[in-house]
C-alpha cells in the first residue's frame, strides 16, 4: 500500500530532520505534548533547523488545525527511538506548558481526528491501547491494527503529558468506534404499527420515499404532516404542523407513524451550539420579556450554550438574525427521525465541525462509504463517530 499524506493538513513546512525512507511499515501512532499553545506556524519554525536535529511528522496548533513536517512516508526524529519512529506517525499537539500539560479541546478532537484519518489511509480498523510499555513492545499488530505507543518509554520525559497519557484508552476507543462506523449500522427507525387515518399529524421515518418511488427532501422528513386521506397504503399529507411547507404528493403508509402533536424535541440530549431548534409559546428571553410571535414561527441555529442560556442567531431561511439569549428550557430541537444511513455519492466530502459551508474542515471521506447520521440540521449531518457534519446534499438515503 502506497503511503500517502493527510488531507487534513492545511499548512505544510518540510522539515530537513529526517532519516529518509521508513524501514517498516506503519502500525504505531505517537502523540506528543509540544509545552507551549503553540501555532503549526510556530511548530514549522522549531523544526526548520537542521541544528534542531528533532521533527515530527505532524503538529496540532492551538486552534486545531494541523501541520505537516515530514512527510509520513520518511522515519521523523522525535520519539528518542528509532526502532520506534520507524514504524510511527508522530504527532506533537499544542499543550500548556506547565505539567499535566493538558490540550484543550479543539486540539484533542483534532487529534483524534487525524488518528481516524492515519489508520484509514493505512489499512488499519483498530487502534489499540495497550497501557504497559513491555507488552506494547513485544506486541505484533495484526494487518489491521494500530498501536499507540508514548515518548515516556523511550526517555526520562513526561510526554505526552499526564493529561494525555489518562486519555489514550479513550483515544483509542473513540477512533476504533468511528473505524467501525460503516461495519455496524444503526438499526433503522421504524413507523409505528398503528392504523394512520385522515387528521393525524405524523412524521416520516427515515428512508421514506414517494408513493411513485421518488425520494423525499431531507427537510420534508424532518417535520410533522397533516394526513389529509387516506386510500388504502396511499397517503396524501398536506400543510405541516408549522402551517407552511403544503406538499401533495402521496406517501406509502408504512413510511407514516403518528406523530401524537408531540413536540419536534423527542430526546433529552442538551441543546447545543449548531443545534436547528423552534421556540416554545410561552417563551421569553433570558433578561425578560416576551419573545415576538414572529421569532416563535421560525426555526433558528444556536450560535452558543452557556448553561441554560442559549444565543440563537439565523433563522433557518437565511434571515432575520437575532441574538437575544433565551433559557434552553423554551427550545425545542427540530431534525429527521435518527439514527440513519447515508452514501456518500461524491469521492470526497468535507467533514467540517458545524453544519454550514464556512465551518472549520476537520476531515475528508474519500471513495464514498457508508455512515450513520445522529442529528440533522439545516440539511447537515452529525456523523456518529463525532468527526463532525456533512452536507447532506453529497449523500443518499440507504
Amino acid at each position: 500500500m502506497a503511503i500517502t499524506n493527510s488531507p487534513l493538513v492545511s499548512y505544510t513546512k518540510l522539515s530537513p530532520n529526517h532519516s529518509g525512507k521508513r524501514t517498516h511499515a506503519i502500525d504505531r501512532i505517537t502523540p506528543h505534548c509540544v509545552v507551549g499553545q503553540c501555532s503549526v506556524e510556530t511548530l514549522g519554525n522549531i523544526f526548520l533547523p537542521a541544528s534542531r536535529q528533532a521533527s515530527c511528522n505532524y503538529g496540532i496548533g492551538v486552534d486545531g488545525r494541523v501541520g505537516m513536517y515530514v512527510e509520513e512516508c520518511n522515519r521523523s526524529w522525535c520519539t528518542s527511538s528509532n526502532a520506534n519512529d520507524q514504524r510511527a506517525v508522530t504527532i506533537e499537539c499544542a499543550s500548556d506548558n506547565t505539567a499535566p500539560y493538558a490540550f484543550k479541546g479543539v486540539v484533542y478532537q483534532a487529534l483524534i481526528n487525524l488518528c481516524i484519518d492515519i489508520c484509514k489511509r493505512n489499512g488499519k480498523t483498530k487502534l489499540l491501547w495497550l497501557d504497559d510499555r513491555a507488552k506494547t513492545l513485544a506486541y505484533e499488530p495484526q494487518a489491521d491494527e494500530m498501536v499507540l505507543t508514548v515518548h515516556r518509554w523511550f526517555a526520562n520525559k513526561s510526554c505526552p503529558g499526564d493529561w494525555m497519557y489518562a486519555r489514550m484508552g479513550d483515544l483509542a476507543a473513540k477512533v476504533t468506534a468511528a473505524l467501525g462506523e460503516e461495519e455496524t449500522p444503526a438499526e433503522p427507525v421504524k413507523p409505528s404499527t398503528g392504523e394512520i387515518r385522515a387528521g393525524d399529524t405524523v412524521r416520516l421515518a427515515a428512508g421514506a420515499t414517494y408513493y411513485n418511488g421518488d425520494a423525499i427532501p431531507s427537510w420534508v422528513v424532518a417535520k410533522e404532516w397533516i394526513v389529509r386521506e387516506v386510500s388504502g397504503d396511499r397517503a396524501v399529507i398536506d400543510a405541516s404542523a408549522d402551517g407552511k411547507n403544503h406538499i401533495c404528493s402521496p406517501v406509502n403508509v408504512k413510511f407514516l407513524y403518528a406523530a401524537g402533536g408531540a413536540p419536534a424535541q423527542t430526546d433529552t440530549t442538551p441543546i447545543k451550539a449548531g443545534d436547528t431548534v423552534s421556540v416554545a409559546d410561552d417563551a421569553t428571553y433570558y433578561g425578560g420579556g416576551a419573545v415576538p410571535d414572529w421569532v416563535r414561527k421560525k426555526q433558528w441555529v444556536v450560535l452558543e450554550v452557556d448553561g441554560d442560556r442559549a444565543v440563537i442567531d439565523k433563522s433557518v431561511d437565511g434571515a432575520n438574525s437575532i441574538c437575544s439569549p433565551i433559557n434552553t428550557k423554551y427550545l425545542h430541537r427540530v431534525g429527521a427521525v435518527c439514527p440513519y444511513l447515508v452514501k456518500v455519492t461524491v469521492d470526497a466530502l468535507n467533514i467540517r465541525s458545524a453544519p454550514g459551508a464556512n465551518s472549520p474542515i476537520t476531515g475528508c471521506i474519500r471513495g464514498g462509504g457508508v455512515f450513520t447520521i445522529v442529528a440533522e440540521s439545516a440539511g447537515w449531518g452529525k456523523l456518529k463517530s463525532g468527526a463532525g457534519w456533512i452536507s447532506l446534499d453529497y449523500t443518499a438515503k440507504v
